[in-house]
């Protein structure tokens, strides 16, 4: 089973076709998108998702303010929401689902909040909560967190304590970082600063126990470039999961 992750910036815009390609390409069994909205360009994704296949899907795309950054998760196979009270009360930025795989997986999606929101803090400990829960099988969080360690996922200085201390946290509960669980001390990064050229390692998925085992590979993604620009179609790298089943 390959799950991919993606932030695909500012609803998609005129690379929606790009982003489709790219996911065609990946031969992925379920999708989850970030910055993912509920205006035409996106929808026109949606559509496009469906036509390979990933004909099951959910969105936090809120139709009264369609421009509000949002959530996608597309899938093979049919998709159950699920509630966990713990969970981040964020409803444009968290989604929550059940895959209904032969190998059945609960996904959470999520899309931190950068700190001038006021919201980032909450946020992460509502993870951390949900986290901490007992979960009955498979799972995994994956997405856009806006935080990493101290050190070893920043190329100046940016995370804190508390982000550091977030990752940490996530581990003594038992979720183990995909990309750290393969690759302990590797660099890699997922998102640069317009400004200073930096690079951070932003975007991360976090396995359960019982997932931990099903991990066969990962990587991260930039896709192709851009045929116009040949820019990267999204600021953000992917994240490419295989697991078996």
């Amino acid at each position: 089973m390959r799950v991919v992750f993606w932030n695909i910036r500012h609803g998609g815009g005129l690379r929606t076709a790009a982003i489709a390609r790219q996911i065609e390409a990946w031969a992925a069994d379920a999708v989850a998108l970030c910055e993912f909205r509920g205006t035409p360009p996106s929808c026109e994704l949606a559509g496009a998702l469906a036509g390979l296949g990933l004909t099951y899907q959910a969105t936090t795309a809120d139709r009264a303010r369609p421009s509000l950054n949002a959530l996608l998760l597309a899938s093979r196979w049919p998709l159950r929401r699920l509630r966990v009270a713990a969970a981040p009360r964020e409803p444009c930025r968290w989604l929550l689902a059940r895959v209904e795989a032969p190998e059945p997986l609960a996904v959470g999606v999520m899309h931190v909040p950068n700190r001038v929101s006021g919201r980032k803090y909450p946020y992460l400990d509502a993870v951390l909560r949900a986290a901490r829960r007992a979960w009955p099988g498979p799972a995994v969080f994956l997405g856009d967190t806006n935080s990493g360690r101290i050190g070893l996922d920043e190329e100046v200085p940016g995370f804190n304590r508390v982000e550091d201390g977030w990752m940490r946290g996530l581990d003594e509960a038992g979720w183990a970082d995909a990309f750290r669980r393969l690759r302990p001390t590797a660099r890699a990064y997922t998102w640069y600063s317009p400004n200073g050229r930096n690079g951070f390692r932003i975007d991360q998925a976090f396995l359960n126990p019982a997932l931990q085992p099903q991990l066969r590979a990962f990587r991260y993604d930039w896709g192709r470039r851009a045929t116009s620009t040949r820019r990267a179609i999204s600021d953000h790298a992917a994240m490419v999961l295989d697991l078996a089943g």
